[in-house]
């Protein structure tokens, strides 16, 4: 069997007959063959894309990457176009379909047949959050009043191989979901035994209005690779698979990263996003972190008296606002993941900032008790001269730190549910924005227990 990498070379040196061996090999996943393409030059791609029987297309197709497809798609002949278009599942191609806009929207949708152009639009109708964006009509179905053995036939008369058919959905004269039998079911039992003896009586099912989120929530509790989809009446519409939920999720993960990064999020993987859009998209989180950190100049320049008067004070400055930063960057991100596996709500507002008032605190305590015994023993083993009011100094650092250290907890674990109360993506609140934002108060706390602590002597 020949390798994919030597099948890479071989379309390399232009011979594209290599390609015969991923048709007739069948342990070569269409997926591998995606991945193969995605790395290779689109005109390579092309002309290697179109080697390929019409079926072998549709299922390569479906694997390659919205930006990939979107290119495919414009080097084919309409006819070509219309055929893998029609030929995808319902969730691929609203997914594509979705990526397009305006008038370039409309001329994909002109190709459609009158079957799927509706059911693309009413799926479209529905918010990007909705599991309505996700389903897949292929899915098959029986009546309860059937045998094993004749429901066997009728799949065998009326439904085709999907990743949708390894469950079966039972549903009564007006298309109302009554049950779910996996096919295991169907192959373990008795060809004589009535399919209403096989039925469980409990269906796990998707509202048409059920947001991904929460979609993926019940493939987590009930461990499922498939879920039905209903509406208000009950009526099976179709179903949603497990891998376009993880796909789902994995671009949700991925933008959460990039957000909580101080990037916004990407349309499309990094190695395809423009020179230009890559620093637009950075740009912007940038000048926002700069100005917040001219705050951090200007209370700077407030304390300068007190600067000039304690020149030591500077030399722990790095320290201080650095100790508020990493604790608040901490805070927030543990939060943003609970809030996000739905282990926190909003209403836990209370209880996270008690708990995180108290996390704060013993967290300052150790590291104001290592900021003591430093300046401690610097001055003790004459590594620096902190002058004769160095247990003041350190005194001042140790109350700092506890103060700082709290405020960073504060803070990190607290604008992201302020956030999501306002409903906005509690990942805005992005590691670089709480840090920042601690550093300018960091500043002031430790001014204000300097003057505090020192007045009368350094100050």
């Amino acid at each position: 069997m020949i390798s994919l990498n030597e099948i890479r070379k071989k379309i390399m040196r232009g011979d594209i007959s290599s390609l015969l061996h991923i048709s007739s090999e069948n342990n070569i996943h269409p997926s591998e063959v995606a991945k193969l393409f995605n790395e290779l030059p689109i005109d390579t791609t092309l002309h290697a894309f179109q080697s390929f029987p019409a079926k072998k297309q549709v299922l390569v197709f479906s694997y390659l990457d919205i930006l990939l497809q979107k290119k495919v798609l414009r080097g084919l002949n309409k006819e070509r176009a219309t055929y893998i278009l029609n030929k995808l599942s319902s969730d691929d191609r609203v997914n594509l379909i979705n990526s397009y806009k305006g008038v370039e929207r409309s001329h994909i949708l002109e190709l459609l047949e009158d079957k799927n152009k509706k059911a693309t639009h009413d799926m479209l109708g529905y918010p990007k959050e909705s599991v309505a964006r996700l389903i897949n009509t292929e899915f098959a179905t029986i009546s309860g009043d059937m045998t094993i053995e004749e429901a066997n036939e009728h799949l065998r008369n009326h439904h085709v191989d999907s990743e949708t058919a390894n469950v079966i959905y039972v549903v009564d004269a007006e298309g109302k979901l009554v049950d779910d039998i996996p096919v295991r079911r169907l192959v373990l039992n008795d060809p004589k035994k009535n399919i209403a003896e096989i039925m469980d009586g409990y269906c796990v099912r998707l509202n048409l209005d059920d947001s991904t989120e929460e979609a993926i929530t019940k493939f987590r509790e009930y461990d499922r690779t498939v879920l039905p989809v209903t509406n208000a009446d009950n009526l099976l519409l179709g179903v949603v698979t497990i891998d376009d939920v993880m796909d789902v999720q994995e671009l949700r993960d991925t933008k959460t990263m990039q957000k909580f990064g101080g990037v916004e999020s990407l349309e499309f993987p990094y190695v395809q996003t423009t020179f230009s859009s890559l620093v637009k998209k950075r740009a912007g989180w940038l000048i926002i972190l700069f100005l917040g950190e001219m705050f951090t100049a200007t209370a700077m320049g407030h304390f300068q008296h007190e600067i000039e008067k304690a020149v030591v004070l500077s030399l722990f400055i790095p320290l201080i606002i650095s100790s508020g930063g990493n604790s608040g960057s901490q805070a927030a991100t543990l939060i943003i993941r609970a809030m996000a596996v739905k282990e926190l709500s909003v209403r836990d507002w209370w209880y996270v900032m008690r708990r995180e008032i108290l996390s704060g605190l013993a967290l300052g305590i150790l590291l104001g008790a290592i900021g003591f015994l430093r300046i401690t023993a610097w001055q003790k083993f004459h590594v620096w001269d902190y002058g004769q009011h160095w247990m003041l100094l350190a005194i001042t650092i140790f109350f700092s730190l506890i103060g700082i250290v709290m405020w960073g907890t504060l803070s990190g674990s607290m604008i992201p549910m302020i956030l999501k109360k306002c409903r906005q993506d509690p990942a805005a609140s992005s590691a670089p924005f709480v840090a920042t934002l601690v550093d300018v108060t960091g500043l002031i706390i430790y001014f204000s227990i300097a003057a505090i602590i020192l007045k009368g002597t350094l100050l």
